[in-house]
């Protein structure tokens, strides 16, 4: 299905760029044609079944083209730009038709399969540090150590971010004060905003 917006966003751009985005747009459509368009993060994009297959954009010297499962589809040129084939400033600077269809079908395969896109791992943030003032605070007060201990990670990054970034020493001490008060009741550091 095709969206009139994307016809909207190709003539909108510049010489170089309007045949690579057509051909790419029919390239996509040739290769799989129950594949709807959509406009996402102001850029066209393309979705199969219901999810996401690739996305295409072009900006004031190159295009780019991408799969959304990018890792299990590359070209060796990733990393040069965004999407799989770097930075695309003429129909050269892309595969064959018949290659390209091939890699669009293999994208919309995956999607049939129930293949996810694998994406990295984030790390988790290190342990906050405590800050001084309030380290000295949880120390003179059990039940508001108990509770800060008790809290999970990010939640005490929290307290001790809201602490540390106070600029003056009277501040640091008011804030740490405020928060074994709060700790004493159980209290997250927003605690205000919560429903």
């Amino acid at each position: 299905m095709r969206d009139p917006r994307i016809d909207t966003y190709i003539a909108g751009k510049a010489d170089f760029a309007r045949p690579i985005l057509e051909w790419l747009r029919e390239r996509v459509h040739t290769a799989c044609p129950e594949a709807e368009e959509a406009i996402k993060w102001s850029m066209p994009f393309f979705d199969y079944n219901g999810k996401p297959l690739a996305n295409m954009a072009a900006f004031k010297a190159h295009a780019a083209f991408g799969f959304w499962d990018r890792e299990a589809l590359p070209t060796g040129k990733q990393g040069a730009a965004m999407g799989q084939y770097g930075r695309i400033e003429s129909l050269d600077d892309l595969p064959d038709a018949a290659t390209f269809e091939v890699q669009v079908r293999d994208a919309a395969a995956r999607i049939d399969a129930g293949v996810k896109p694998a994406r990295a791992a984030k790390a988790p943030k290190p342990e906050a540090e405590v800050p001084a003032e309030l380290a000295e605070a949880l120390a003179g007060d059990a039940k508001a150590k108990a509770t800060f201990e008790g809290f999970p990670p990010g939640q005490r990054r929290e307290y001790c971010e809201w602490i540390a970034e106070a600029k003056r020493p009277e501040t640091r001490l008011k804030r740490a004060a405020d928060a074994v008060e709060w700790l004493r009741e159980g209290k997250r550091r927003n605690w205000r905003y919560e429903s």
